[in-house]
């Protein structure tokens, strides 16, 4: 009767786990997510911080219209990850997302379903639906912005339709009118025809235009004076020519510049004499198809000598004059400029400074008034024809070319804009030093990236004045009352705003264009004044956040730590709340402002859906996950633009996996292990344990600095790197076999786990910022008493602490890696050739210098352990003979060969004493002494 063969399977120690090995994010996620909800998880973790240290980050509110797009993603996602990783150091961090929820885009969308204001439905009622369309919208992208493992206050988030909010955004105009910043003018500004309402600088975009570009005479009135200014005999019919791109504007002109400082020619040209900038002739003449033969510079002076001289309209009864703009240069056309005072920020400058008429003949379709001679009734782009046409026949057309040039478009229309003088608001950056203020405090604040300072400082010193009234019916009021004949604020205006914003507060906006002027000021006043009907900029809502959010929820204050957004808002929310701020209450509303780029598809192309190339986050959520998502995120270098593609969201999702599977690694060897009572004291702890919880203590400096400074890629290659490198292709491949056939609660198996869970435990809190559901997913299987969730928990303290140094350092051990990697080079060979099936089969002898034998024979007969052969040996490289196989390493030479002993069936090493232990047979003596005595002992690997 035969004995059966003993089964060793069951006297190993395997690893087992419930965790996972497949993700299943797409199913898995939402699970975690609405525990997270249902235990009201973010309110937790405030409660669990302290408020007196606190970071403070204000959301800049995404726009309460359409599905969130990759956009919108990256931004919530960048800020998750800054507010979680700051919760994680331990402060007070709240994040109240917020909405944006006035102006045109919902009023279009509204439109579309029951007409315009005033038209087939009262004003009254298309507010109403506004609201109602906005509500529903922020319901739509809450959920979504939620699925991405943003935790916020969802239930109490600042919406800008609030009626508290409202009546905040309008005592912040108070406060502003109060120091003098508020002004009214006509002034030129971007108009859109199509929104017929003036635009913000941020809503505007330079696309390019197809213009005519045509030189014009402008003829001298007094030729007398061309003979002493230009200093020649006698003068024959002269005029000075300007060149320009918009034809349209020309009726409107009202004067002709110069730069006082540039050189001017009188040229002689078919019968007739004209002035262009000198450095401008060759190429003026060569629009005029003239050679040089063809004409003759008679003279020349300096611009300043041009001052005041008369020129007739090239096609109006009306004279005007020539005047000096440093704004005229030689970029292009005949350095000389006509101004039209209505039409340009420029002109209008210049027009100021010599009491130009502010003459505008285009009304708010952008069609010339019926007044207007010749052109009444055009559209202004359509008219540039008949212009031409009319200086042709008059004879003062001298060039019309098709030019294509950048030129101002509506970002919502993208349709071209004219420059408008109209009756406006402003927001003066000079009537009480704004703009120094402003240029003062942007020193103050940390821009990230560097950049970003000089970015902001060149358009606060360049931009105009901020236009932040809008002839809408969907938003904030002006709520103002203005003297009917002489425009001027009301006496009491503080007193009538703060009277408005109450009514506001309970009614909302609508309540302005209730309430009677007898209620509001003296009825015997009330038919001196009228309400401004304007709406207010909805920049302005938004940019008056910190007002209404930071200094009035009683979880912040202001300034807060960190505005975040993409890098277009330098010129949008970025400047609209410092413009704000620094005019209500003299600082910047910021400590610290991080931008981000925008997406673009692997080719780099802007995503598009006419291309084809957008990539949108539910359906990324549906097939990958959110965590995919976030990883992709911190995987990309946020500050430029960022490529995503499914190619790219596929190989972030290989990343991801690698991950996962390493924490999977680390949760099931920790399968039985209680960190209460099987922790090993740092003294007992193996070499290679000590210094692999060494390279995380390491890693974890390096990560939380990262935190701080916002390198989330850093943080990304690194963890990454190290589940990779110092972890699976070296520090979990060799402990492999100690923590499988080691006696279970002997000290080299327990030495490994101890150090598996401290890098499991720092290890789950650096992913938590950026894989959140994953995280927390792991924190679930962690053995070990512990809060609910890995956000209830601050970074990883609690590492052990190796009083004695020693020589087993990190450059000891990657000189060992460097080695152990070219090994293995030569076992695949062997493997590869046939001669070895795996590693266990394999005897070594390794040829090495005197250094590296210093560093080799350390490890005593545990090196065998560490390159996982069944025997390792060292020798002087003196002894290798022409056998060994030399390596990539200099000093180590290599010889492979077969073990002949037999494999033991338990630890599958091939040892002379497999099977010399009659009560355990077929298995070495390593083995025995595991199942029946005190277990190995281990010091090094």
């Amino acid at each position: 009767m035969s004995v059966a063969e003993p089964d060793y399977k069951d006297t190993l120690n395997l690893p087992t786990t419930e965790f996972p090995m497949k993700a299943n994010l797409a199913q898995r996620e939402p699970a975690i997510l609405q525990k997270w909800l249902d235990g009201g998880l973010y309110s937790k973790i405030l409660k669990q911080r302290d408020p007196s240290k606190s970071f403070l980050l204000n959301d800049g509110p995404p726009y309460a219209n359409g599905d969130i797009h990759i956009g919108h993603a990256l931004n919530k996602i960048l800020k998750d990850i800054v507010v979680k990783s700051k919760a994680l150091s331990g402060y007070f961090a709240p994040f109240i997302p917020g909405w944006d929820c006035h102006g045109l885009p919902i009023e279009l969308q509204v439109e579309k379903k029951i007409g315009k204001a005033g038209v087939k439905v009262d004003a009254k009622t298309f507010r109403q639906h506004c609201r109602e369309y906005a509500t529903a919208q922020i319901d739509i992208q809450r959920k979504s912005f939620k699925r991405l493992g943003i935790l916020a206050d969802w239930d109490n988030p600042y919406i800008t339709m609030d009626f508290a909010f409202e009546a905040e955004i309008i005592r912040s105009l108070g406060i502003i009118v109060k120091n003098g910043h508020l002004v009214r003018g006509d002034r030129p500004v971007h108009w859109c025809v199509h929104c017929g309402s003036a635009l913000a600088e941020a809503e505007v975009e330079y696309m390019d235009k197809t213009s005519d570009a045509i030189d014009v005479e402008f003829n001298v009135v007094d030729i007398r004076k061309i003979s002493d200014i230009f200093n020649v005999p006698s003068a024959v019919a002269t005029s000075i020519v300007i060149w320009t791109t918009t034809p349209w504007t020309l009726p409107a002109n009202q004067a002709v510049a110069v730069n006082a400082k540039l050189e001017y020619s009188l040229i002689e040209y078919n019968a007739r004499c004209m002035i262009v900038a000198s450095q401008l002739v060759a190429s003026f003449m060569t629009r005029l198809g003239a050679e040089a033969a063809d004409y003759k510079v008679l003279g020349s002076c300096i611009g300043q000598k041009l001052e005041l001289l008369m020129l007739q309209h090239p096609f109006y009864e009306r004279q005007v004059a020539v005047i000096l703009g440093e704004h005229v240069t030689l970029d292009a056309g005949t350095g000389c400029v006509h101004i039209a005072p209505a039409h340009g920020t420029e002109d209008y400058i210049a027009g100021k400074h010599y009491n130009l008429p502010i003459d505008n003949p285009v009304d708010a379709n952008g069609c010339f008034v019926s007044q207007t001679p010749l052109f009444g009734g055009q559209y202004v782009f359509k008219a540039n024809a008949p212009i031409i046409e009319t200086l042709k026949a008059s004879g003062h057309l001298l060039s019309a070319v098709k030019l294509t040039h950048s030129y101002p478009h509506c970002w919502r229309h993208k349709e071209p804009l004219i420059f408008r003088a109209t009756p406006q608001w402003f927001i003066s950056m000079e009537a009480k030093g704004l703009r120094t203020a402003a240029l003062k405090a942007i020193k103050d604040v940390k821009w990230i990236p560097q950049w970003g300072e000089a970015r902001i400082t060149g358009m606060i010193a360049g931009r105009p004045d901020w236009c932040i009234s809008r002839q809408r019916t969907w938003g904030t009021p002006l709520a103002l009352l203005i003297h009917k004949e002489t425009a001027a604020l009301h006496p009491k205006t503080a007193d009538i705003i703060e009277t408005v914003a109450n009514l506001v507060e309970k009614k909302g906006v609508q309540a302005w264009f209730d309430v009677a002027l007898n209620d509001l000021i003296p009825e015997y006043e009330a038919d001196q004044y009228q309400k401004v009907t304007d709406m207010l900029d909805v920049w302005f809502d938004s940019g008056v956040v910190h007002a209404c959010v930071a200094d009035k929820r009683p979880e912040m204050h202001s300034p807060v730590d960190l505005y975040l957004e993409g890098s277009d808002q330098h010129r949008g929310w970025f400047q609209s709340s410092l413009l704000s701020s620094v005019a209500m209450k003299q600082h910047a509303p910021y400590k610290q402002v991080l931008t981000h780029g925008f997406t673009v598809d692997a080719d780099g192309k802007k995503m598009s859906k006419s291309l084809g190339n957008v990539v949108a986050p539910e359906k990324v959520i549906q097939s990958l996950g959110a965590d995919v998502l976030r990883l992709w995120v911190a995987a990309t270098d946020y500050r430029g633009e960022l490529r995503v593609s499914d190619e790219i969201l596929k190989r972030t999702s290989d990343a991801y996996r690698r991950i996962r599977n390493t924490a999977r690694f680390l949760l099931a060897n920790l399968d039985g292990f209680n960190p209460q009572t099987d922790m090993v004291a740092p003294e007992q702890m193996l070499q290679l344990d000590r210094w692999i919880v060494e390279q995380a203590q390491k890693l974890q400096i390096l990560v939380l600095d990262s935190y701080e400074n916002y390198d989330f890629l850093i943080i990304y290659q690194q963890v990454h790197n190290f589940c990779s490198d110092e972890l699976g292709s070296f520090y979990l491949d060799v402990i492999k076999d100690r923590q499988y056939t080691c006696k279970a609660d002997g000290i080299p198996r327990r030495s490994a786990q101890t150090a598996l869970f401290h890098i499991a435990e720092a290890l789950v809190r650096w992913i938590a910022p950026i894989l959140s559901f994953t995280a927390d997913e792991i924190w679930q299987y962690l053995p070990g008493e512990r809060s609910e969730s890995v956000f209830l928990s601050e970074w990883y303290t609690a590492f052990p602490r190796f009083s004695k140094p020693t020589q087993m350092d990190d450059r000891y051990w990657r000189t060992v890696l460097q080695a152990r990697t070219e090994v293995n080079k030569v076992l695949e060979v062997a493997r590869n050739s046939g001669v070895l099936g795996s590693g266990l089969e394999a005897e070594l002898t390794l040829y090495c210098d005197a250094d590296l034998f210093k560093v080799m024979s350390q490890l005593q007969n545990e090196l065998r352990f560490v390159l996982i052969t069944s025997q390792a040996q060292i020798a002087p490289l003196s002894a290798a003979g022409a056998s060994a196989v030399k390596t990539g390493m200099p000093g180590l030479q290599v010889i492979v060969t077969k073990s002949t002993h037999e494999k033991c069936q338990r630890c599958w090493h091939r040892t002379a004493d497999v099977n010399q232990n009659p009560n355990y047979p077929h298995i070495c003596n390593r083995c025995v002494d595991n199942l029946s005595a005190i277990g190995e002992h281990r010091v090094y690997a």
